[in-house]
């Protein structure tokens, strides 16, 4: 279970900066002797490349269409049930509903590979990639929620305080109602394990809304967009200190897949996060580390997993003290402590609940599945051994999360004293820790890789990396159905997806991978060198 932007997106300084095309280039002839809004507007919003904008446009909005009626739609819809439009949530239109969105994910998957090869080719710029994604992004802010029910949690567990109940001791089940009928069955009498400040957002959604229950996914996911719009405010400066190129970045993070059909259109509370996250840490590398700390605190406050961050953010203030490394690194940890102290107390209290949340922590361990690699290596000893000896297979699930969880400690102490002189790579450092606790946690769900990406996508990138970035964005779309169950069991679906997926991912740096054009027609295939550095800056 689980502010647009201060400035424009900045073009990227010389060497990244993308020079025009000869036919969109501004001379003094083209500005009197004909019409320069056009012109003007293109360079407002990056000149983005035409072909992947529609496609991806295309497919937002099969997947929203397609949503209505394969999607996690409602138990009992007070628009579609008794309408004409009813047939499209049951039988053959539910099939075709379904279908569409798989036509969707796939053209989306197309949009974005191609977007791909434009900024790995330096043909667009951060404003552009900005801009195509969000025309992606525009109707899934509207779809019912896509490949999960998460969001009917967050919502009976925002009106379960509101109805006098405590969310961390009781679940949905305790509170009979609209929100509570929509929750998955698997989460029904499962206390709320999310922090005090999203427990207010969601208390907040629910009693502006009441009882309408579209109104209030509607605005749940308004809210939790938030983090998407600090987390395009903080990722160009950020990716500049890291290193990286700032489309790049962008593509990475804001383009994908993953954001736009599972953050955004799944409406995960990991969206925030996301934001809380880039934005705290960038505010530390300014050297605002009280303001930084305050926000990583407040996405902790969301999910306990971003407090695997704080950390290395008080590395970055140490090296900004005088002393010693051991003198600065105790000041900088006391004083972080301090500010943890005081923003979380605060946030607790205007929250009106206790530190209930922290043994309701363990829920998401209530979740079986390969994903998590402790438990995947588990689930295929019992494999290897079931059939001649017949065993029980939880032995061997809490054995290798006993050693995931010690192979996570060891990564992450090892990370932070690497981390120990400071500056962007103690943040870099972070996202890598932030990854290792979404997969070798006892549990581990799609969108829990986005915590570490938040901060690594601003990193340089070579190519091989950018290659499996690709296939596993594209793996982590769909290991779970549209309606929000999980395939993560259905071996042949899986396997296909994989074999589409590795597709898209040679797809990146080359034109035709499985040489189905004419030679003739074909275009020039992508040097075998011409990215392998693509997310550095040069020179």
């Amino acid at each position: 279970m689980t502010a647009q932007p201060s400035s424009p997106v900045d073009e990227p300084a010389t060497p990244e900066r993308v020079a025009a095309p000869p036919s969109r280039v501004l001379t003094a002839a083209s500005l009197t002797d004909g019409p320069v809004e056009p012109a003007r507007r293109r360079s407002r919003f990056g000149a983005p490349p035409r072909g992947p904008l529609l496609t991806g446009l295309a497919a937002s909005l099969l997947m929203m269409v397609g949503g209505f009626g394969g999607g996690g739609i409602l138990i009992r819809d007070p628009i579609l049930t008794n309408s004409p439009l009813g047939f499209w949530r049951y039988g053959h239109g539910h099939e075709l509903a379904t279908a569409l969105i798989y036509l969707g994910v796939v053209l989306m998957a197309w949009a974005w590979i191609r977007l791909g090869r434009e900024v790995l080719a330096e043909r667009v710029g951060g404003r552009a990639v900005l801009t195509t994604a969000g025309v992606w992004l525009i109707p899934m802010l509207v779809t019912p929620p896509l490949f999960t029910r998460d969001v009917f949690s967050y919502l009976a567990q925002g009106a379960l305080p509101l109805a006098g109940f405590d969310p961390y001791a009781v679940g949905p089940e305790a509170m009979p109602g609209v929100f509570t009928a929509n929750v998955h069955y698997f989460w029904q009498d499962t206390p709320a394990p999310y922090g005090p400040l999203f427990i207010l957002l969601a208390k907040t959604v629910a009693w502006t809304v009441g009882t309408n229950i579209i109104a209030g996914v509607l605005l749940m996911r308004l809210t939790l967009a938030l983090g998407l719009l600090l987390l395009v405010w903080a990722l160009p400066e950020l990716t500049r200190r890291l290193g990286g190129r700032v489309p790049v970045a962008l593509w990475v993070v804001v383009a994908n897949p993953m954001m736009v059909i599972h953050m955004v259109g799944g409406g995960h509370n990991d969206l925030l996060v996301m934001g809380l996250l880039a934005t705290g840490s960038l505010f530390a590398l300014r050297g605002r580390h009280v303001v930084g700390i305050t926000l990583v605190t407040a996405a902790m406050a969301v999910k306990a997993s971003a407090g695997v961050a704080l950390p290395f953010l008080v590395l970055v203030w140490a090296a900004h003290m005088s002393g010693s490394q051991r003198v600065r690194i105790t000041k900088a940890t006391a004083a972080g402590i301090g500010v943890f102290a005081t923003v979380f107390t605060l946030i607790t209290l205007a929250a009106r609940v206790d530190l209930g949340w922290l043994p309701a922590l363990s829920a998401p361990s209530l979740i079986v599945n390969w994903m998590s690699l402790p438990t995947g290596v588990g689930e295929f000893v019992h494999w290897l051994l079931e059939i001649p000896f017949d065993l029980p297979k939880q032995p061997f699930i809490n054995v290798a999360r006993i050693i995931g969880g010690t192979a996570l400690l060891v990564i992450a102490v090892r990370q932070w004293w690497a981390a120990r002189d400071g500056g962007p790579d103690a943040i870099r450092r972070a996202g890598i820790v932030l990854l290792a606790v979404a997969v070798l946690s006892p549990a581990t769900l799609p969108w829990y890789v986005s915590w570490g990406m938040a901060l690594v996508a601003g990193a340089p990138w070579s190519r091989r990396a950018l290659t499996w970035l690709v296939f596993f964005s594209l793996m982590l779309v769909i290991v779970y159905y549209p309606n929000g169950e999980d395939a993560l069991y259905n071996w042949p679906y899986l396997a296909a997806c994989a074999a589409l997926s590795a597709l898209g991912a040679v797809s990146l740096h080359r034109i035709d991978p499985l040489h189905l054009r004419l030679r003739s027609y074909d275009r020039p295939e992508t040097a075998p060198d011409e990215f392998a550095h693509a997310g550095q800056r040069s020179g």
